[in-house]
Protein backbone atom coordinates (compact mmCIF):
# COMPACT_ATOMS: atom_id res chain seq x y z
CA UNK A 1 0.00 0.00 0.00
CA UNK A 2 1.22 3.41 -0.92
CA UNK A 3 1.06 6.59 1.11
CA UNK A 4 -1.61 7.84 -1.26
CA UNK A 5 -3.79 4.81 -0.57
CA UNK A 6 -3.42 5.29 3.18
CA UNK A 7 -4.24 8.98 2.80
CA UNK A 8 -7.44 8.33 0.85
CA UNK A 9 -8.48 5.55 3.21
CA UNK A 10 -8.17 7.99 6.12
CA UNK A 11 -10.21 10.60 4.23
CA UNK A 12 -12.91 8.07 3.43
CA UNK A 13 -13.17 7.04 7.06
CA UNK A 14 -13.56 10.68 8.10
CA UNK A 15 -16.33 11.41 5.60
CA UNK A 16 -18.23 8.15 6.02
CA UNK A 17 -20.91 9.97 8.04
CA UNK A 18 -22.24 11.38 4.73
CA UNK A 19 -22.86 8.82 1.95
CA UNK A 20 -22.79 11.42 -0.86
CA UNK A 21 -19.52 12.90 0.37
CA UNK A 22 -18.11 9.39 0.77
CA UNK A 23 -19.00 8.63 -2.85
CA UNK A 24 -17.44 11.88 -4.06
CA UNK A 25 -14.19 11.21 -2.22
CA UNK A 26 -14.19 7.57 -3.33
CA UNK A 27 -14.44 8.59 -6.96
CA UNK A 28 -11.66 11.13 -6.47
CA UNK A 29 -9.44 8.50 -4.86
CA UNK A 30 -10.16 5.97 -7.58
CA UNK A 31 -9.21 8.43 -10.31
CA UNK A 32 -5.98 9.41 -8.57
CA UNK A 33 -4.62 6.02 -7.49
CA UNK A 34 -2.67 3.57 -9.62
CA UNK A 35 -4.00 0.16 -10.59
CA UNK A 36 -2.51 -1.72 -7.63
CA UNK A 37 -3.91 0.76 -5.14
CA UNK A 38 -7.27 0.75 -6.92
CA UNK A 39 -7.57 -2.96 -6.27
CA UNK A 40 -6.65 -2.47 -2.62
CA UNK A 41 -9.17 0.38 -2.38
CA UNK A 42 -11.89 -1.76 -3.92
CA UNK A 43 -11.27 -4.55 -1.41
CA UNK A 44 -11.13 -2.14 1.50
CA UNK A 45 -14.35 -0.37 0.51
CA UNK A 46 -16.23 -3.66 0.14
CA UNK A 47 -15.31 -4.67 3.66
CA UNK A 48 -15.78 -1.16 5.11
CA UNK A 49 -19.32 -0.66 3.80
CA UNK A 50 -20.46 -4.21 4.53
CA UNK A 51 -22.14 -3.18 7.79
CA UNK A 52 -23.25 0.29 6.77
CA UNK A 53 -26.48 0.16 4.78
CA UNK A 54 -26.42 3.82 3.68
CA UNK A 55 -22.87 3.60 2.34
CA UNK A 56 -23.54 0.25 0.73
CA UNK A 57 -26.52 1.67 -1.16
CA UNK A 58 -24.60 4.67 -2.45
CA UNK A 59 -21.53 2.65 -3.48
CA UNK A 60 -23.29 -0.27 -5.16
CA UNK A 61 -26.11 1.64 -6.86
CA UNK A 62 -24.12 4.16 -8.85
CA UNK A 63 -25.84 4.83 -12.20
CA UNK A 64 -22.43 5.49 -13.77
CA UNK A 65 -21.47 1.85 -13.24
CA UNK A 66 -19.03 2.50 -10.44
CA UNK A 67 -16.09 0.20 -9.71
CA UNK A 68 -17.78 -1.92 -7.08
CA UNK A 69 -21.11 -2.64 -8.74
Amino acid sequence: MSKDFLYYRAILKKVSFDPELFKKELLKAYRFLGSHDRLALKDWVKSYVANNHALKLIVFSDPEGFILG
